[in-house]
């Protein structure tokens, strides 16, 4: 895929995802299914914070031509950053709006920057056409963990 069809299809997840997410009520937002499973504000604020840290891989592979990048403890940022004291609103806001500019940022990153070798903690070094890819697998992936399976991933992620 080129980076304008990682965008589009960015893009076209938000539009679906969008109405769904709106339509959960607040109390129900911040209920946890399970005791160690996240509730949907626990989701959006861990995309959320997926969002910061791949605006960031994007943008300096891009400018760098390789990057080498942290990983970070998904799990201990949500407990720090604490979604569930946060509005339902204001986190569909800021994860809504925060993707729509990475898909403006993705769609215009150039096609000779695909190759660039991203190595992301200790997984093994991927081209950040490959990042791109998965970061939209990923917000699926959680996507359907809050609305059920209705976002079809064209490329995997594990999570």
């Amino acid at each position: 895929m080129t980076f304008k069809q990682i965008a589009d299809d960015l893009l076209s997840t938000l539009n679906h995802a969008q109405s769904l997410l709106e339509s959960i009520p607040e109390t129900k937002a911040a209920t946890k299914p399970q005791p160690n499973k996240w509730s949907s504000k626990e989701i959006i604020g861990h995309l959320i914070d997926s969002a910061s840290n791949n605006h960031q891989r994007f943008v300096r592979a891009a400018l760098q031509r390789e990057l080498t990048f942290p990983g970070y403890d998904q799990e201990a940022l949500v407990t720090l950053v604490r979604p569930n004291d946060a509005s339902w609103d204001l986190l569909l806001r800021l994860w809504e709006s925060y993707n729509r500019y990475l898909a403006h940022v993705i769609s215009h990153l150039p096609e000779s920057v695909a190759d660039v070798s991203c190595a992301i903690a200790k997984n093994p070094p991927a081209t950040l056409r490959f990042i791109a890819e998965d970061y939209v697998g990923h917000l699926k992936h959680h996507l359907n963990q809050i609305v059920g399976q209705r976002f079809k991933t064209a490329y995997g992620s594990k999570g």
